[in-house]
Parts: structure tokens; sequence; C-alpha cells
């Protein structure tokens, strides 16, 4: 029997023991570098970029809700306008008919007090006049005040106490206070008119 065919026998603790001094003699594993800390100064730095950024956002922020406050208190002032001009315009044509509605009642015949189509017309100068009224529509105080050039329109002077309104030939309206149309008057010169002497409105009506 040649020494190849030999059994061989191996020794489990001497292997073993060679296995454990391998893992002991193997390299250690060579550790992660640590990361280079950034410098001071560098940090610093960003922070101050970071700040002044953030400053000039909420500046454009401020500067952005400000512009829209603006156009959004400029759009309503723009409406409310609109709609006054709309209600005026709508008032000044109004006027006109309230004014033919007056002059008819004025001249009615007492008379023709109880025919249908007089309270009818009435009726109808009563719901012009209601209807105006609701609207903000007042009349000028004219007869008997002060002239007053920014309520009054002269038309006609008179004798009788000085700059004191004596006859409205057309009454005046404002609106929500503002005067629409200025009521047309006779305005006194001085001195007292004498006995049967008639003014200028007087002669109109007559």
């Amino acid at each position: 029997m040649s020494d190849s065919d030999a059994p061989r026998f191996t020794d489990k603790r001497a292997a073993a023991r060679m296995g454990e001094d391998d893992v002991d003699t193997a390299p250690p594993e060579a550790e992660a570098p640590a990361p280079e800390e950034a410098p001071v100064e560098g940090l610093q730095e960003q922070l101050e970029a970071a700040l002044a950024q953030a400053e000039r956002f909420e500046a454009n922020w401020k500067r952005a809700a400000a512009d829209h406050a603006n156009y959004k208190r400029r759009v309503e002032q723009e409406r409310s306008e609109q709609a006054r001009l709309a209600g005026a315009a709508l008032v000044i044509n109004l006027l006109p008919i309230r004014d033919d509605f007056g002059r008819a009642v004025e001249t009615l015949d007492s008379t023709l007090a109880g025919l249908n189509w007089v309270q009818g017309v009435l009726a109808i100068e009563r719901k012009l006049g209601g209807l105006l009224e609701s609207m903000g529509v007042t009349e000028v105080p004219a007869e008997g005040e002060t002239f007053d050039p920014t309520q009054h329109e002269a038309v006609g002077r008179a004798p009788g106490p000085e700059n004191v309104c004596l006859h409205v030939v057309q009454k005046g309206y404002a609106l929500s206070g503002a005067v629409i149309r200025p009521a047309m008057v006779i305005v006194g010169e001085g001195g007292e008119p004498e006995p049967g002497e008639t003014t200028e409105s007087e002669d109109e009506g007559a």
C-alpha cells in the first residue's frame, strides 16, 4: 500500500486554531474618513445670505399685499362711484316728470277733486315723490333762505330783503346731500316792493 492510498486523518482542533489565527491576522478594515467640517466663516456667510434672501421675500410679499389692498379699495371706490353716477342720472331724468306732476297738481281746480282721474294723478305724484325720497333725493330749501350759489341759481331780482330767495321758479334737489339741480329763485335786491307790484315768478305763474 502506497502513501497516497493511506487514509488521511484531520485534526479538527488544529484546523480550528489555524482558522482563528487567520481571523486574527486578517488586516483590519480601513475606517471611512470623517467628513471635513465646514469652516465657521463659510457657515456664517451662508446664514447671512439666507437671512438677506428671506428679508427680500418678506419685503416683496408686503409690497404685493399692499398693492392688492390698494387695487381692491380702488375697484370698490370705482364701483361705488359708478353706482352713484347711475343713480344721479336716473334721478335727473325723473325730475322733469316730477315738475310736470307738481304743476298739474297745483293747477287742479278744487271742483275736480272728486273725479277718479284726478285721484289717479295725485296717487302717481305721491308714488313718484316716495320713489325719489327712497333713493335719497331731498328738496333744496330755497324760499326765505339766504341765497347760496352752491344750492341756488338766481334767475331774476326783485325788491325785497337783500340776498334772500323771495320766490322759487323751479325747485332744486339734492341726492344724498349733494346738489344735483340747484333751485331757480328770484333774489331780493333790497328795498320794499311797492303795493300791487308783482315779481317775475308771479307773472310766469299767471
